[in-house]
């Protein structure tokens, strides 16, 4: 759930990102149209499909109304295939709000010492707001959520800015023993406001190109963008797609649908074969904006693809080691991995860090891997790791038992297919959002 296995254009590059998109494929309007507009409308779909997921799971699990909290007891698992990039460091606790029939009061409880944080992200996939340890303080409080037009003012009014969206809260747990209070403190998380309908059923990106843009187009409509998209929403005139309801697939015929294919193909080559950015000491580092991604239409899309929900650097940092090919995350060899800190060079955060093990689809989305420890994670809360003498910390990464001197720290890899690591750094301190520390390299041995 929380970030990508590949990354877009960096630095300068990236603010020229859909303008070198919009000119890519030089064989037709339509097409192009269509590709801009596959990736533009994909957070959309992808939003609509998880909230879908949350709201009609699968049985003995009962639906869920909109403007309601539904908890998870236990930390994910590679059971858990809902969202992609989860984390195995908190408990996670969803609801999506519906502010069509007016505000919607969020209570959160007292934080405590424990990391907690509910990000109010609106149907685009940007973060709104962040409400927890870092921006509220301990004592919790009273929030009303308000949509786009609904009237509301003072510190304790949180604006959206699409009618729809989604609450994911993560509350910190430290072991089994943490189970009741960390419940508790879920159970504290509490919606208040005007029932709602559950929302119609959507397409999704596997559907065909006319599903996919039909729901495409209720979903602007229901949703619409903000004015700073006025001028890619005029870019995508050629397929009909806007905030008004103008696409209709019936307008095409068989030689423009298969333009509107080659388009749709066009885009996602575009999102599955992209440069990382600049990597530092075999490491990627997100990008600034991250979780906020205004007009970066197609980082926003690679985003809402392989880590929904991303938060943004101030609340989490995610790293990634570079794969072997050196153009992407993925890593496919058996090759045994060292990543070693020095005493006293451990991640500097204000939370807490992990690092955590996926498995890689073939579509390339990242889940958790079944493995002999039942370990998905190591980090700055994993009991019994073993500190060489000097106080120094050696991780061990390996499809294979590395033997029992090296047991305690193995972060197990999947026994075959490719995998991808992923660091967090929850709260993050200056020192790593400015680049001051850094990752050590992997050591491969």
């Amino acid at each position: 759930m929380d970030f990508t296995r590949r990354w877009l254009l960096a630095g300068t590059a990236a603010a020229s990102a859909w303008p070198t998109l919009a000119s890519a494929t030089p064989s037709g309007k339509l097409r192009s149209a269509a590709r801009d507009a596959w990736i533009y409308v994909l957070p959309l779909i992808e939003m609509a499909a998880t909230r879908a997921g949350t709201l009609n799971p699968p049985a003995p699990r009962p639906p869920l109304a909109p403007n309601t909290f539904r908890h998870a007891r236990g930390l994910t698992t590679p059971a858990d295939r809902l969202v992609t990039a989860p984390n195995n460091d908190t408990l996670f606790s969803n609801a999506w709000v519906d502010l069509t029939q007016g505000p919607v009061t969020l209570i959160m409880p007292p934080i405590g010492s424990r990391y907690m944080s509910v990000a109010v992200m609106d149907m685009y996939t940007d973060n709104d707001a962040v409400l927890g340890t870092r921006t509220i303080g301990v004592g919790g409080g009273r929030f009303t959520l308000v949509g786009p037009g609904q009237t509301g003012s003072g510190p304790n009014v949180v604006r959206l800015t699409t009618p729809h969206g989604w609450l994911l809260a993560r509350t910190l747990i430290d072991g089994e023993a943490d189970l009741p209070a960390a419940h508790a403190v879920q159970d504290g998380l509490l919606l208040e406001g005007p029932s709602t309908p559950p929302p119609p059923a959507y397409a999704t990106r596997h559907d065909n190109w006319a599903e996919f843009f039909s729901s495409a187009q209720r979903l602007l409509v229901s949703d619409p963008p903000p004015a700073t998209d006025d001028r890619i929403l005029a870019a995508l005139a050629p397929l009909g797609l806007d905030a008004h309801g103008g696409f209709d697939p019936k307008h095409f015929d068989a030689a423009a649908a298969a333009e509107i294919e080659a388009g749709i193909a066009d885009a996602r080559l575009v999102l599955h074969d992209v440069p990382p950015p600049a990597v530092v000491q075999g490491w990627t580092y997100p990008r600034v904006d991250l979780g906020d991604f205004k007009q970066d239409y197609l980082f926003r899309a690679n985003v809402a693809l392989f880590g929904l929900a991303a938060l943004p650097r101030e609340e989490t940092m995610y790293m990634r080691p570079i794969g072997e090919d050196g153009r992407t995350t993925t890593m496919h060899g058996d090759a045994t991995y060292r990543l070693s800190f020095a005493k006293g060079e451990f991640p500097p955060v204000d939370g807490f860090w992990s690092l955590t093990m996926y498995e890689q689809t073939e579509e390339g989305q990242t889940f958790l891997n079944p493995n002999p420890l039942n370990r998905y994670s190591i980090g700055d809360r994993t009991r019994g790791l073993s500190l060489n003498p000097d106080g120094s910390l050696d991780i061990w990464i390996s499809r294979t038992d590395p033997g029992p001197a090296r047991r305690a720290n193995w972060l197990p890899a999947p026994a075959q297919g490719p995998y991808v690591l992923s660091l967090r750094t929850y709260l993050p301190r200056p020192e790593i959002q400015n680049g001051v520390w850094r990752i050590p390299a992997l050591q491969k041995i």
